[in-house]
């Protein structure tokens, strides 16, 4: 009966077995369906991008599979962790691809983290950064080096085909050739018709600011997020919870201490290439052959001027700051502060050389216009030429913080003292150019006299041009006044901005112009005092006169009068440009003419009793009328000139020339004036 039983029902037994092992096998599918549907589902995550579900799953995946024997579990779970390994290498370029964020930064290598990706994603990343910015940084060099050469053949093209061209045509129909370049300019931009205040400048702005302004805004963009990045890396603020459990975050803090130095390093060598590349535009010369052609390539027809360089001296300063907000070490931007003091004692040398030729061409704004203290304009522009100098070189001579005084090395004090000394002397040349020039070489037919400074003679005013000796009389008034007052306030804003060796200045200044008016002073004399003393002798013994034989004196003679309306005419000459210079002109004049008079006088080999008193006559009335102008040397020359005559005897004699000398002076009292003390009062006050 049992085998029957069975018999019966061994199909129904085996129907029910295959459908047992059939609910087992959908109970296994159903309870591992995860695994075996997870390679499918990642890389439908993967091109969604949603990466966290991937890792959530594959860290679910990994804790329930990673050690499994079970073939077919094994195969699954190799699937995935191929699928795994792509999105690593995925998320890998990702993560070195440039430009990115900081945050995608963050996000991937949080990723990578989680992953378990091998080796060090953060440390690759700031490595890959760290060589995008330099690369960003010689890009930069390049396309404006580039751009520069570009508008120099546009330029070339330009004028060699369109401007020369239209020099031909008629001036009534000619197009402005400034205007056409702009057109054309314009053209090339693109046809751009914006006229913004930013493309103005930067069209403008020599091509070498514009770079230095791009490189630098370029640098102190992406250097932020460099920095924090490596912050981040070092404190461990890049990794998960799931990293900070498994130890990764630890061992990453511990990869950061050892790195520290490489990534010192990197921000050296951002460092190096910002200032090095700002060296090539700008300071060639501070840099080495070799560097030269990494760093440089630019075509330096002429320097840049000290506005442009006090201009890019403000960009750089202001990326320091910038930088040095980041909390970065002084250390590392020490080269900075080194690349700043070089272009502000550029910006010094260079200015001073461009005030030194613009010093130099005051010869030409020389209006020859005299106020009634008989100066020009000439001492007046030359100090506001000094002035604005030193007053558009205020911010590069203050020291921000961080920043070494301009004047700390010896060579850069010495080369401003002597650069300062050169201006000087080029004013002191220019004053002896146009107080030397020849007549013909001076165009004075604007010339004019202040109202309130008299004109005696009215030569000024009736003469079309300056003669030699009114020139060489403003030059000296000028001189004066130099020695007296524009100096001295000069040296005062020397001070005021810091220059050393200012008394060096100032002395040697000074020193050359005295020369130049001791110079100019004698030759004013040889013109003047020379013809007065020339014509003393001849005029003495006009019509054969003789001091052993002659008749009884009847007045001073006409040599003598004509010798003192010469004297008189220089009197009214330098007055009428400056009264200061009346003393020392007419004691010059008195001192040449007295001495004239005293050899003529020990010439003479002896006297009769007439003669003896002819002679005193003459020289007392001389001596007598220029007394206010008499110097030592001159009252010598009038002693040795009265010792050299025989001594009147009698009492006769000595009233009869009281008598004369009282005739002369009341004969020419009007012409007289002039040596009178209350005339010599008036004209100091």
């Amino acid at each position: 009966a049992s085998n029957t039983a069975d018999t019966l029902f061994q199909e129904v037994l085996g129907r029910k077995d295959k459908a047992d092992s059939t609910r087992n096998a959908l109970n296994v599918l159903q309870r591992f369906k995860f695994l075996f549907n997870l390679p499918l589902n990642i890389e439908r995550n993967i091109q969604k991008g949603d990466y966290d579900v991937v890792i959530n799953d594959y860290e679910k995946a990994k804790s329930l599979f990673g050690k499994t024997e079970v073939q077919v579990f094994k195969k699954y779970y190799a699937e995935v962790e191929t699928r795994i390994e792509a999105l690593r290498e995925l998320l890998l370029n990702k993560l070195l691809e440039t430009p990115s964020t900081l945050h995608d930064q963050k996000r991937y290598i949080r990723y990578l983290s989680d992953l378990h990706a091998p080796g060090d994603p953060a440390w690759q990343c700031i490595g890959a950064q760290h060589q995008w910015i330099l690369q960003l940084m010689h890009n930069c060099k390049e396309s404006y080096v580039k751009e520069q050469k570009g508008k120099e053949a546009f330029l070339f093209y330009v004028f060699t085909y369109i401007y020369i061209p239209m020099l031909d045509l008629d001036s009534d129909v000619r197009p402005s050739p400034i205007g056409h370049l702009s057109q054309t300019a314009s053209l090339k931009r693109g046809s751009s018709f914006q006229s913004g205040r930013d493309d103005a400048w930067r069209y403008k702005a020599p091509q070498q600011v514009v770079f230095v302004e791009k490189l630098t805004k370029l640098v102190v963009s992406q250097l932020p997020n460099f920095w924090k990045l490596w912050i981040s890396y070092v404190n461990g603020s890049l990794f998960s919870e799931t990293a900070e459990k498994s130890g990764q975050m630890e061992r990453s803090k511990k990869n950061a201490r050892q790195r520290q130095n490489d990534f010192k390093k990197m921000i050296q060598e951002v460092m190096h290439s910002l200032v090095k590349l700002i060296r090539g535009a700008l300071l060639p010369f501070s840099l080495r052959e070799g560097e030269l052609r990494q760093y440089g390539g630019w075509e330096m027809k002429s320097e840049l001027s000290g506005q442009w360089l006090t201009h890019v001296i403000q960009t750089v300063r202001l990326s320091s700051e910038s930088l040095t907000a980041l909390e970065i070490p002084n250390d590392m931007l020490q080269i900075i502060q080194d690349l700043i003091l070089d272009l502000r004692v550029r910006c010094i040398i260079v200015t001073l050389q461009h005030t030194a030729e613009d010093i130099k061409r005051l010869a030409e704004k020389e209006d020859w216009v005299v106020d009634n203290e008989g100066l020009t304009s000439l001492p007046s522009q030359f100090e506001q030429c000094i002035i604005h100098s030193l007053q558009s070189l205020k911010t590069v001579l203050d020291c921000k913080p961080g920043e070494a005084s301009v004047f700390q090395q010896q060579k850069t004090q010495e080369d401003v003292c002597q650069l300062s000394i050169g201006i000087m002397q080029g004013f002191i040349d220019c004053l002896e150019q146009l107080s030397t020039k020849p007549d013909g070489d001076i165009d004075t037919s604007h010339l004019s006299v202040d109202v309130s400074s008299p004109d005696l003679f009215g030569s000024i005013h009736e003469e079309s041009s300056l003669s030699s000796e009114q020139r060489l009389l403003i030059a000296l008034s000028n001189c004066r006044y130099l020695e007296r007052h524009t100096f001295l306030n000069i040296a005062e804003h020397f001070e005021k901005h810091g220059f050393q060796g200012v008394d060096k200045i100032t002395q040697v200044g000074m020193e050359s112009l005295k020369e130049l008016d001791q110079r100019l002073f004698e030759m004013y004399i040889e013109f003047k005092a020379d013809p007065i003393v020339g014509s003393l002798e001849p005029g003495i013994y006009a019509g054969y006169f003789d001091w052993k034989d002659c008749l009884i004196p009847t007045g001073v003679r006409n040599y003598l009068k004509e010798a003192l309306v010469n004297i008189i005419a220089v009197h009214a000459e330098v007055f009428t440009i400056s009264k200061d210079l009346v003393p020392r002109v007419m004691s010059r004049v008195v001192e040449a003419v007295s001495e004239e008079l005293s050899r003529l006088m020990q010439c003479v080999s002896s006297f009769s009793k007439n003669g003896a008193l002819q002679a005193k006559l003459e020289i007392c009335a001389l001596r007598d009328t220029v007394a206010i102008y008499l110097t030592p040397e001159s009252k010598s020359s009038f002693k040795q000139a009265l010792e050299a005559l025989p001594q009147l005897s009698s009492g006769t004699d000595r009233k009869l020339l009281e008598e004369l000398l009282n005739k002369f002076k009341s004969s020419m009292h009007l012409q007289l004036t002039c040596f009178q003390a209350s005339s010599s009062a008036m004209m100091k006050t």
